[in-house]
């Protein structure tokens, strides 16, 4: 018997009991639905992530502060990151631009209308490390942050709030930030959206000025880190040597450990790569469970099939049926519901992932691989659960078949 004929037969059988073999077909699906849809997800959120890290050039380079283990016997004390940090790192060769910046929670007020936003305490530079322009007005200037003055730069969305769509009328304006009144005298041109995260949804002012009216207690003089763009990317391990060199010589850290830590955007690239592949091999893992969960249940079903079609197996090995045709014949059903289970949840994976993409303003990205590796997995389902129950019917004895009640 060729395997068309056995296809055929396959089909036939699986089309007189259909609700059956929907059920049967249905763990399979939602396993493979699972996997794909996961996977897709996370590959999707790794280009995005991966895309942001990207745009803010190759040359970028972060220090941020970490714990030190100099202090104690047993343990370490958290570094801080000041802004005379940043002056040294300034002097470095190599290095294009330095900018300081902190950040701080605050409420914005413009006559009736409110709304809350981190304001972002930096220097001029910021605006060329992050590629940010101004729409309308300008950016402001290194004079106004040795004055310390109260003038900010609104993200587009945040001059939307309190100015609605007519962002001209925002330059020269007063807002109160915190119930303090500061000048707007730049917008910013909008970036959108990235995931769930709205871009425009911001605000810069001097770090002077935010230091002194936003931060207080022992954080007083601290700041959250220090961008610094190397002049060329052939230099950034080099600029990333002499910076921590730098920082070591400035916190007189001695033989001590460093705290503070220096990052390429290679680096944090590499770090956020990791995670998200890591969460997807995770989330694909447990998706996974699921296809075994629906190959038992194919392994049940055939059983539950053989036990039915006892007598037609002891008929058709009387008339000279051969063991390996029968055995061929259930494992073809077999795989066969595997491979269509598999099939349609590619389908209901694809559909699926879209929708929580769209949801989560993620665009998913399904690889050809995936697919090939979800229906190939569920067709071995398919054979390694189908094996047994298409053994037990190739070596039914035929006499004790014909007998069966």
């Amino acid at each position: 018997m060729n395997i068309g004929e056995l296809l055929k037969l396959s089909f036939r059988s699986l089309q007189s009991n259909l609700l059956r073999s929907f059920l049967t077909m249905l763990g399979i699906m939602i396993g493979v639905a699972t996997v794909i849809a996961m996977i897709s997800i996370g590959q999707g959120t790794n280009n995005q992530v991966t895309s942001q890290i990207q745009s803010l050039g190759s040359n970028l380079i972060t220090v941020t502060a970490s714990s030190s283990g100099q202090s104690g016997a047993g343990g370490g004390s958290e570094g801080t990151l000041t802004l005379e940090d940043a002056e040294p790192i300034s002097k470095i060769s190599t290095v294009k631009y330095v900018a300081p910046v902190m950040q701080a929670s605050t409420s914005f007020k413009n006559g009736a209308n409110i709304t809350s936003t981190s304001i972002i305490g930096t220097t001029p530079s910021y605006a060329d490390i992050k590629s940010w322009e101004t729409d309308i007005g300008r950016f402001f200037t290194e004079d106004e942050v040795t004055d310390k003055a109260k003038v900010v730069v609104l993200g587009a969305s945040t001059a939307e709030n309190l100015f609605g769509k007519a962002g001209f009328d925002a330059i020269g304006s007063i807002v109160k930030i915190n119930n303090i009144p500061f000048r707007v005298i730049g917008v910013l041109k909008s970036k959108g959206s990235s995931g769930t995260t709205d871009l425009d949804d911001t605000a810069i002012s001097p770090i002077t000025t935010v230091q002194a009216r936003f931060q207080a207690g022992g954080s007083k003089n601290s700041i959250r880190q220090i961008l610094v763009e190397a002049k060329n990317p052939n230099t950034i391990q080099s600029t990333m040597a002499l910076m921590e060199y730098t920082m070591r010589q400035s916190h007189k850290l001695g033989n001590g450990e460093d705290d503070f830590k220096v990052q390429s955007q290679e680096d944090v690239l590499s770090s956020a790569e990791s995670v998200t592949k890591t969460l997807t091999l995770f989330l694909g893992g447990v998706a996974a469970i699921s296809l075994l969960v629906g190959g038992i249940g194919i392994m049940n079903i055939m059983l539950v099939s053989v036990t039915e079609r006892t007598r037609e197996i002891g008929t058709r090995k009387a008339i000279g049926a051969k063991e390996g045709t029968i055995l061929s014949q259930f494992l073809v059903e077999s795989v066969t519901l595997a491979i269509l289970g598999g099939i349609i949840g590619v389908l209901l994976g694809f559909g699926g992932s879209k929708l929580v993409g769209n949801m989560m303003s993620i665009k998913t990205a399904i690889s050809m691989n995936s697919v090939l590796l979800a229906v190939g997995f569920s067709a071995c389902i398919g054979i390694i659960f189908g094996v047994f129950p298409a053994r037990k019917a190739a070596k039914l004895d035929p006499i004790e078949a014909l007998r069966y009640e």
